[in-house]
């Protein structure tokens, strides 16, 4: 009975999320899907002098080749259960 009660309360707390937090969150996924992500930090600084760093990141998404309007509906319909109820803002 309480474990039962616990899972329900912790359910109730996760909530539904809204159409348009989907489809932010599903818009980055589907940049991603687009191809490499990456960035460069170059700076200067008193102590230590010149730095610069990087990272370049592949989602499995572009690596499988998947279009990225399509990443962009199925996450929207798996987060919602709905189509989405606008096109994605990919650059």
């Amino acid at each position: 009975m309480r474990l039962a009660l616990a899972s329900l309360l912790f359910l109730a707390a996760c909530g539904t999320i809204t159409p348009e937090r989907a489809a932010q969150q599903c818009e980055k996924r589907a940049q991603a899907a687009m191809g490499p992500q990456g960035n460069v930090t170059v700076g200067v600084n008193s102590q230590s002098g010149g730095f610069a760093s990087g990272s370049i990141s592949f989602s499995s998404d572009y690596l499988a080749g998947r279009d990225p309007y399509e990443v962009y509906r199925s996450c929207v319909i798996d987060m919602t259960g709905q189509e989405p109820y606008r096109p994605p803002v990919l650059y």
